[in-house]
């Protein structure tokens, strides 16, 4: 581990997230521009999430499945929308085999249109409906400008792709993964996300409407950390997805696509780390609990060892690490656990051991305030609080750090101050694409969503000052 200590977030943000990100091990860059190697312990966080998400999509009816990497290019010229969007960040294959193909195929950057196409295939009748179907797997999207996690050529994600009878049915399952996805964010990543509904403007191409869960991050730039679109029958109609209805009728399905990707790693980081590191939320954190023997001669080492063991198996419900190196100090393993965020760390040394005691510390806490010393009896129950605690805290601290920079302003000159110090403006606000695109150019914020909790009534809109029924959540990006 390198032993310099990270930029501060203060001094530079950017620098000191590259830093972290390298240096806790998360992910490293690759050979190719903009690619990037997720390391073990970068994996195991994914994989946590993974599972946390998995339970959630198959509790509700959902199931896995795989589709091809490769996209014939005419698919993608199936849905207009869809490959306007698209065209600029795709990755085109032309020769395979030593052969120029016959048709190019396109490295997925999502797979609305091949699964369209697989539907139309296996959808018949109205008793073959809904299909709810999820694959985890990877995409690729040429982005000109990349970060770690927030924006890379190829990224891991999973994506849900339904098929529904009718419109409602369609519209429910779009809003239910955001309910998901919002669940997910609040109880095991504690990130306070705010559910929303995209503009025309933000919206996917090709959907009908869509949803987001937007974040704060600790530079006070908005993430958006989960989607789900509502696609209409705009792939349905591209793709044949038709069935025979009850009364012998054939009607184009109702589809939908919800998504959300390693970038979530990135809304973790961001949101809770610190200038010493990352601090991993408890439910998600690959090492819930480290523990540290300390002993200075080799006839302490024999009895805080056993100790050691004993806690460990006591704490065989916890993802757990001993960290017994005895080439490093203890100062430097606790240095090395703050940067890549373990929540809590366990000390046991002689002293302890005289006590029955172990020494906790809180990674969420700093210093001394941290710290406590409690029984070795009956540890298991005090860790599983302990880390509940922590879990809350992280949330509470990161609700109010957002709720404290989000403003009202009370006109647009007062609106572009706010965004010019990077803070959120909640403003009302009348759709109009060509104010939109003013505000973006003039500001560099966008419209990050409009909330589904609306304050009912009405007021003057903070470009246009017409009367306007929805407020809107504006801020700058990643």
């Amino acid at each position: 581990m390198d032993e310099k200590k990270l930029t501060p977030k203060s001094e530079n943000y950017s620098e000191w997230y590259n830093q972290l990100v390298q240096r806790a091990e998360l992910a490293d860059y690759a050979p190719v521009r903009g690619c990037m190697v997720v390391r073990p312990y970068g994996w195991s966080l994914w994989e946590n999430i993974q599972d946390a998400l998995d339970s959630r999509f198959k509790a509700t009816g959902h199931v896995n499945a795989a589709f091809p990497l490769f996209i014939p290019m005419s698919f993608l010229e199936k849905e207009k929308e869809h490959v306007e969007g698209f065209s600029p960040e795709l990755a085109v294959v032309t020769i395979g085999g030593g052969s120029v193909l016959e048709e190019p195929l396109i490295v997925r950057p999502t797979s609305e249109t091949i699964i369209g196409y697989m539907y139309s295939k296996w959808i018949q009748s109205y008793r073959d409906l809904p299909v709810l179907i999820n694959q985890w797997g990877n995409v690729v999207r040429w982005e000109m400008r990349t970060r770690l996690f927030l924006r890379t050529l190829e990224f891991y994600w999973q994506e849900g792709h339904t098929a529904h009878a009718t419109p409602e049915e369609a519209e429910e399952e779009t809003r239910q993964m955001l309910d998901i996805y919002t669940d997910f964010a609040l109880s095991e990543a504690a990130v306070p996300v705010i559910p929303g509904r995209k503009s025309e403007t933000e919206k996917f191409a090709g959907a009908v409407r869509s949803y987001t869960i937007e974040a704060m991050m600790g530079d006070k730039k908005a993430l958006q950390a989960g989607t789900s679109h509502n696609l209409g029958q705009n792939f349905a109609k591209a793709f044949d997805i038709q069935y025979l209805d009850e009364n012998n009728t054939l009607q184009h399905c109702w589809t939908t696509s919800w998504g959300l990707s390693t970038r979530f790693i990135g809304a973790i980081i961001m949101t809770h780390g610190d200038d010493q590191g990352l601090i991993m939320p408890p439910r998600l954190a690959p090492i819930q609990v480290v523990i540290v023997p300390i002993f200075r001669k080799d006839e302490e080492k024999e009895k805080v060892m056993a100790a050691v063991d004993q806690v460990k198996a006591e704490l065989a419900d916890f993802r757990v690490k001993v960290d017994d190196r005895t080439e490093v100090t203890p100062g430097f393993k606790f240095n090395e656990w703050e940067l890549r965020g373990v929540p809590l760390r366990l000390e046991i040394g002689p002293k302890d051991l005289e006590k029955g005691t172990v020494a906790l510390a809180r990674r969420d806490i700093p210093g001394r305030d941290g710290k406590s010393f409690v029984p070795q009896e009956n540890i298991s129950a005090t860790v599983s609080e302990m880390l509940k605690t922590i879990q809350a805290n992280l949330l509470e601290k990161a609700t109010r750090f957002r709720d404290e920079h989000i403003h009202e302003p009370k006109d647009y000159e007062e609106f572009k101050e706010i965004i010019a110090e990077d803070g959120w403006c909640y403003v009302w606000w009348k759709p109009d694409a060509e104010n939109e695109a003013r505000i973006k150019e003039e500001t560099k914020a966008t419209l990050r969503c409009i909330p589904l909790d609306q304050p009912g009534g009405s007021g003057k809109c903070i470009f246009s000052g017409e009367e306007a029924t929805e407020k809107a959540y504006f801020a700058k990006a990643y």
